[in-house]
């Protein structure tokens, strides 16, 4: 099979993923109500370890085999943030008026992190099957392995910000689609591919602690019975050890 087909069904897979929310369209409104806030714990810990024991090791790795300065990663980490802290207040300038927002801005934070993320794992993919397909395979897998807890937490963040069950459905779809895009750019400009990834990922990364931080963490920080809120913080810490243990078993 020629590695662009490759490519594009691995892609394609990762995308699909993103229609895992649709077991809650069965629910009712008061049974989703009661599992959100751990959606929104799980992903608030999936992209604080997804940044750091996922896309900095990953760009770490990059800068040396490339010889640039450790301290590029930092930087881009820091541009990372700095760029969705703006992007946000231009989301609430734009959507909000008189305090009153009917989507919450982190909503579609949330949606600008995962565009980055699919596309940045569409390039990854791209171009470790040019290299060799079990590579690509090896890589496709690992990254499908850390995307299903992430998702599943993408999809409640949506939903807690306000938009309904299909559409963040449709919306979470939508951006997983910029996985089979940075795939196919991946695979025509796989000679740039490695380079670019020294800034790409430690963006990526920058834009996911301040979706957490800024965004989902403070939402969770909101609930004020003692027994839901220790257990919205271990669906947190289960977030980041999700991505860990798939971090492992993908080595």
């Amino acid at each position: 099979m020629p590695t662009l087909l490759w490519i594009l069904l691995s892609t394609l897979i990762i995308s699909a993923l993103s229609l895992v929310g649709i077991f809650t369209l069965s629910l009712k409104e008061k049974q989703l109500n009661k599992t959100i806030m751990l959606l929104v714990s799980l992903s608030a810990g999936g992209l604080i370890g997804g940044a750091f024991l996922h896309l900095m090791p990953e760009a770490i790795e990059k800068v040396k085999e490339s010889n640039e300065n450790i301290l590029t990663v930092f930087i881009f980490l820091l541009l990372g943030l700095c760029l969705f802290f703006l992007i946000e207040k231009i989301l609430h300038w734009r959507h909000c008026h008189d305090g009153k927002c009917e989507i919450h801005t982190f909503a579609y934070m949330n949606l600008v992190g995962d565009c980055i993320h699919n596309f940045i794992d569409g390039l990854i993919i791209a171009a470790s099957f040019v290299v060799s397909i079990p590579l690509g395979i090896t890589t496709s897998l690992a990254i499908i392995l850390h995307e299903i807890p992430q998702e599943i937490g993408d999809f409640g963040v949506l939903i807690h910000g306000g938009f309904s069950k299909t559409k963040a459905l449709l919306l979470n779809f939508i951006t997983a689609i910029t996985a089979i895009i940075g795939g196919v750019l991946g695979y025509f400009l796989s000679e740039y591919i490695g380079y670019s990834l020294t800034f790409l990922l430690p963006f990526a990364a920058g834009g996911f602690v301040y979706i957490a931080a800024s965004d989902l963490i403070p939402e969770i920080r909101k609930e004020v019975l003692l027994k839901n809120y220790l257990l919205n913080f271990g669906v947190f810490l289960l977030g980041i050890l999700l991505i860990y243990g798939m971090r492992l078993i993908g080595e």
